[in-house]
Parts: C-alpha cells; structure tokens; sequence
C-alpha cells in the first residue's frame, strides 16, 4: 500500500516525532543526546526556520518546528536532522545501517479544533515525555530543557529556541504569559495523575 502524502505547507507549525531503529535507546546515551543537540545547531545554520520546542526520549524525539514562507520545508528540515544525528552515530560508534526507524510523524497545529490550546498542552506533554520514561524527574531538567524557555526570561537553552506567538499572546507581559502557562502545566499534572 503506498505511503500517504505528507502534507507540506509554509508558514506553519508542526509537531514532528520520530523514533530510533527497533526503538533502541539509542538517544539515551550522553553521545546520543550530544548527536541531537549538534545536529539541531547545524540544521540552524543551514536552514530559517524556528524551532518551538525539541526534546529527545530515549528511543525517539519531538521536535515542534514552525516553518517560514518562502523557506525550507518541513521534510528538508527533518531530513537534514535525522541524516545529521545518524552519521554522527555511526562515525562515533563505528556502527553502519539505518538509525531511524520509520519517516517522521507529524500534525499541523493550526489545522487543530483549538490550536492555541493544543501547542501549549503540546510544550508540557512533550516537556514531561522524558519524566514518564523515567529519564529526569522534571521538564525543567530535561537534556535540552526547551520549557525553561517558557519560563525563565532570557533562558539559554543548548538551541536555539524561539517562543511561538500562542505562548506570547497570554498576556501584556513575560511574567503573565508564564503564570497562565503554568496552568497548561497543572492540568497535564492532573491528567498525568490518573495514569500514574
């Protein structure tokens, strides 16, 4: 059965996620995250576009990318990244073959029910994605910690993270705009309590 058309626009945020080959852990390791985060760097350099959010888990990565008119496309972009951390892989473990398991997932935000909504419950479900497998026991300590951007004023994450106008739009001032994403962060708490 042939694969479904991605679904390619400009202009546009996306929350992409893709995972390592048998769902190996192979991001788990300092080298693996290290991989990621030069990989991103280098994607940056290359390509405009601006990266909302990235965290890896282990066995797979979200990454949630806005895309600009006239720029690179969603799929360039994924490319680029996943070629960039797989042969840093292979070259730094002296391994060979595919490191990725499948192309890329990903979902258009703005064609949601309630984008606004989605895209800030999005930042902590991904935020919170490393503390459920057990690999930080808070967003705010994860690998890149992409959330503290959202939180600390001028935080300095290891890439460059852009805040998406939806988290910008909550309120006159920073301080506003955090204290009503936190509520995004209590009720994921909530609902992340009924699993638990």
């Amino acid at each position: 059965m042939p694969r479904i058309p991605r679904t390619i626009k400009q202009g546009v945020t996306y929350h992409t996620y893709t995972r390592c080959r048998g769902k190996l852990n192979l991001l788990r390791s300092r080298h693996g995250k290290k991989y990621l985060i030069e990989a991103i760097i280098m994607c940056q350099e290359k390509y405009s576009f601006e990266l909302i959010a990235a965290e890896p888990v282990g066995n797979h990565i979200h990454l949630v990318i806005r895309t600009l008119e006239n720029e690179e496309t969603i799929s360039r972009i994924m490319q680029y990244i996943k070629s960039r951390i797989a042969d840093k892989y292979n070259r730094g473990t002296g391994g060979t073959g595919p490191f990725w398991n499948e192309r890329f997932g990903s979902a258009i935000i703005e064609e949601s029910d309630n984008p606004e909504n989605y895209l800030l419950w999005l930042l902590w479900y991904i935020g919170f994605n490393p503390v459920k497998k057990r690999l930080s026991r808070d967003p705010r300590e994860n690998d890149i910690g992409f959330i503290n951007c959202y939180l600390i004023k001028d935080y300095t994450a290891p890439v460059n993270i852009t805040l998406h106008n939806y988290f910008i739009k909550l309120g006159e001032t920073f301080e506003e705009c955090v204290k009503k994403f936190l509520f995004y962060e209590e009720a994921y708490l909530k609902r992340l309590a009924v699993y638990f």
